[in-house]
């Protein structure tokens, strides 16, 4: 349980530095993501390399939202992280903000799947289930994925699953964990 109403101004400076750190970590995945499409293209998997990328691109949100436990803070953290992989200069530019803002839905949508009551294994499913079917829905749109073959959508689709899971819900699982053992989280 543990959801504060508010926001405290410890809350905003943690947000901040959230949303500094993952946009230059999205910056460092963008050249992650051309690597793997230059490796996929030969063997006709280039998009596979969004969907394995996608894990690292979303984790910003389901941490700020799983250590602030504030109702928004998931969306803000994907958000502003995305308006500082934009600043230090991504290679989508103002577009990664549409992304971020997407991404940022998703991942609140499995805080508010829990009634944001439950910070658990639960909540980071739901929020890597929710983040996985938005985030393709997405894609189908803005990356043509609607005219791949049903087979290479279902791959895809897994991949990103997988990808998000690793990333957005065990990666983040294990800094929560190491933060509160620590004491750095005051719960």
């Amino acid at each position: 349980m543990n959801q504060r109403a508010h926001w405290h101004v410890r809350d905003i400076i943690l947000l901040a530095l959230i949303g500094i750190l993952f946009g230059a970590i999205f910056l460092g995945t963008n050249f992650i993501y051309d690597g793997l499409t230059v490796a996929l293209t030969p063997i006709g998997l280039a998009p596979m390399a969004n969907d394995l990328s996608m894990g690292i691109w979303i984790m910003a949100g389901p941490l700020a939202g799983f250590m602030l436990r504030i109702p928004g803070a998931g969306f803000l953290g994907e958000f502003l992280a995305a308006i500082g992989e934009m600043f230090f200069g991504g290679q989508w530019g103002a577009s990664t903000l549409i992304s971020g803002a997407v991404q940022g839905v998703a991942i609140e949508l499995g805080f508010t799947l829990t009634g944001y009551k439950f910070y658990n294994w639960l909540t980071l499913t739901l929020s890597t289930l929710t983040s996985t079917i938005i985030t393709f829905g997405w894609d189908m749109f803005r990356n043509g994925y609607a005219a791949f073959s049903p087979k290479l959508l279902i791959l895809l689709f897994i991949v990103r699953f997988i990808s998000i899971f690793f990333f957005g819900g065990i990666l983040v699982k294990l800094i929560t964990n190491l933060l509160e053992r620590s004491h750095v989280l005051n719960r």
